[in-house]
């Protein structure tokens, strides 16, 4: 699961209830951490070695609706919570990434503002030559909690 960064929740806030405009990002830029951020703070993330962040279209082929994993339709589920509908890759690592214990999620591919963040179900020390990837739905993300 992940969590809604304070950029982010001042931003909906702003839009939803204050009548600020928002422009949402059409991409959205998958990140790998080896410390935790919080609501406020970015955490660390992997640098050099060929890493990047993974970049994901905002689609609704791309991120489930909220009634169930692979959805391709509008939410219409009860849970807050969505799903990536396909596989997430990264660049196979030149040398190691170190021991990768979060992700984030970003509004641009680098730099930029943390959207949502979460802790891996396992952290897994990356070395040089692996696959770094999240096969589908094993990304989620939940607003309702």
């Amino acid at each position: 699961m992940a969590a809604m960064s304070d950029y982010l929740e001042n931003k909906l806030i702003d839009w939803l209830i204050r009548g600020q405009a928002y422009t949402a990002p059409t991409s959205v830029y998958l990140g790998l951490l080896t410390a935790a951020p919080s609501d406020s703070g970015a955490g660390t993330e992997v640098s050099g070695n060929n890493y990047g962040r993974a970049t994901v279209a905002c689609s609704m082929a791309n991120f489930a609706g909220t009634q169930s994993a692979g959805s391709t339709v509008a939410s219409s589920g009860s849970g807050g919570t969505t799903s990536n509908n396909n596989t997430i890759s990264f660049a196979t690592p030149s040398a190691s990434w170190g021991l990768v214990t979060h992700f984030g999620v970003y509004d641009a591919v680098s730099g930029g503002n943390l959207l949502f963040y979460g802790t891996l179900g396992t952290s897994k020390t990356i070395n040089s030559g692996d696959t770094v990837s999240f096969a589908a739905a094993a990304l989620t993300i939940q607003i309702d909690n």
